[in-house]
């Protein structure tokens, strides 16, 4: 088959969940010998595009084998920049172009975030085969996250005087209103008419091409159940766990190298959704336990958060910054953590982090919501405290620590863990479900 994927950012500049997964998915079906090509953005602000005639440009070039066609366009110079963030028609110009010279058996589109809605719209036009995975919220969010910008989660169903609200928080003086006249600023935002109109027709739109959308995927049942109460047909979504990309592990890859103190691990972005002030003030709360916590992530990205952080973990010599590692690495990571802590403050989806810790035996404490909550299953493979209760993170690592014998009731298995020959064998009849036309 000629598999057409997109998604938002490629390898190597962009190295986020969805970009491994897009990447190793491609990897996968051209190793099975399929024909494969993918689409993915590389720069929203480049200054070369955006005048009339020359709205986008397109490198194609290979990545390990993987030919990428990366674009490039001034979202900012666009018409509607609102608009064109999730319906962008200089894409489904690219899109169109492509697939009537290329005529591709599927067209595949990892969320949605930067490529639009509009490529899907243009694929299903032409007749082609649509799957989504859907690595996040964008289709229900503009923010991605569910996460508002004043730190509380959204919830369903959604409110476009909300939305439009939250959106326009992003900026200070709105932030400010919104902080010091509650009520004045909830007034303010529902006279917004404009505002939470584009919200609902960003919804509308999505939500029908969803429905258009042949198969959507989501690798947890909570963003699956999410998608439906929006307002996707049950029959378009199916759950499917991503796989892991290493072997199964042996007891003796899933041993722990001794150590006298509870060792505590953080791995994942420095960023204030991942909740990793939550981590770092329950553990400054226990001065005497005898635990060392390793954060390893990039702190570069968000750089007033990362202060903040420094500043709360400042003088504690148990708190260590490790910096990003590399892949191969992970099972000595792991081999060196005792319990992994996964304090999200949005709901995340199926998290890499949670299954590579099951499968090198690490246990887990997590948030008690959405995809962790999922996953962690107090007492048998780890336990749960609810989202920013850095009191209650304290209360189960201090008891960890004071016993690590504890340890061994919540030690996980990866038995159920799919591999990601499996995760491709699943793809692979979805895509010959529909590509012989039997949608």
């Amino acid at each position: 088959m000629h598999i057409f994927l997109a998604v938002h950012h490629f390898p190597p500049r962009y190295t986020g969940g969805a970009e491994w997964r897009a990447f190793r998915t491609a990897r996968a079906l051209l190793s099975r010998g399929h024909r494969v090509e993918v689409a993915a953005v590389e720069d929203v602000r480049s200054t070369e595009y955006g005048a009339q005639g020359t709205e986008y440009g397109v490198q194609s070039t290979e990545y390990e084998g993987v030919p990428v066609h990366r674009l490039y366009f001034n979202l900012q110079a666009a018409p509607d920049p609102f608009r064109w963030s999730w319906d962008n028609p200089w894409l489904g110009d690219f899109f169109r172009e492509r697939f009537a010279a290329q005529k591709p058996d599927v067209f595949h589109l990892f969320s949605g975030y930067l490529m639009t809605g509009r490529p899907l719209r243009v694929a299903q036009d032409m007749g082609i085969p649509t799957v989504v995975s859907l690595t996040d919220f964008w289709f229900l969010c503009p923010r991605i996250t569910m996460l508002r910008s004043d730190g509380t989660l959204s919830t369903l169903p959604i409110d476009p005087a909300r939305c439009a609200r939250c959106l326009g928080e992003e900026k200070r003086r709105f932030r400010y209103l919104g902080r010091t006249a509650p009520r004045l600023a909830q007034g303010y935002w529902r006279l917004q008419k404009r505002n939470a109109n584009a919200i609902r027709q960003r919804l509308d739109y999505l939500i029908e091409t969803l429905n258009r959308t042949d198969c959507a995927i989501s690798p947890s049942r909570f963003v699956r159940e999410m998608h439906i109460r929006a307002g996707v047909s049950p029959e378009r979504v199916v759950f499917s766990r991503q796989g892991r990309d290493f072997p199964a592990l042996g007891e003796e890859a899933r041993k722990k190298v001794p150590a006298p103190r509870l060792r505590v691990g953080y791995i994942g972005q420095i960023a204030p959704h991942k909740g990793v002030h939550t981590l770092l003030e329950a553990v400054r709360s226990l001065p005497d336990a005898p635990l060392e916590v390793h954060l390893y992530g990039d702190a570069a990205p968000f750089p007033k958060y990362t202060r903040r952080l420094k500043a709360l973990s400042a003088g504690d010599r148990r708190i260590h910054w490790e910096g990003v590692f590399p892949r191969q690495k992970i099972g000595e990571v792991h081999r060196n953590l005792d319990v992994l802590v996964v304090p999200s403050v949005w709901y995340e989806n199926s998290p890499n982090t949670i299954l590579e810790a099951f499968a090198y035996g690490t246990p887990v404490l997590a948030s008690d919501l959405g995809g962790m909550a999922e996953l962690v299953q107090p007492g048998e493979n780890g336990l749960r405290f609810p989202p920013g209760d850095a009191r209650t993170l304290a209360t189960h690592l201090h008891a960890l620590a004071a016993d690590k014998s504890r340890l061994n009731a919540l030690r996980p298995s990866a038995k159920d863990i799919p591999t990601v020959a499996q995760e491709i064998d699943a793809l692979e009849e979805i895509y010959r479900r529909y590509a012989r036309g039997g949608r």
